[in-house]
């Protein structure tokens, strides 16, 4: 295992709640390093973080170990099946690809109700 698979190990495992469903793998390509990242669906969020943030302070840092060993690494993070977002997950319950959003709201006015609101005096 080399420096760059073993660091992202080390990481992915310390932020998830199940350590023995993260798997790494590592391919060499005229790109350069890609570290491939699998774990539970639960875990996902955790290595994702608020806007992405957690995964991107990953992969610089991975960018750092990656000049520092004179390579190129890239990771690319492998929704799981069954995950929130699984495209399987989402046929077996019948959802589309964009979240539903309610045209007419419990509180919505008519466009007249909320002109006679706006009438002052």
């Amino acid at each position: 295992m080399q420096k760059d698979q073993e660091f992202l190990d080390y990481v992915i495992k310390a932020l998830v709640d199940n350590p023995g469903e993260v798997k790494t793998t590592r391919t060499v390509d005229e790109m350069g390093v890609k570290l491939t990242l699998e774990c539970g669906a639960a875990d996902m969020g955790k290595i994702i973080g608020r806007q992405g943030n957690t995964a991107k302070a990953i992969r610089t840092l991975l960018r750092v170990v990656g000049m520092k060993n004179n390579s190129r690494v890239n990771l690319k993070i492998n929704e799981p099946i069954g995950g929130l977002r699984s495209p399987e997950r989402m046929a077996q319950e019948g959802a589309s690809m964009s979240p539903a959003v309610p045209l007419v709201t419990p509180n919505s006015k008519t466009v007249d109700e909320a002109m006679a609101d706006l009438k002052l005096g």
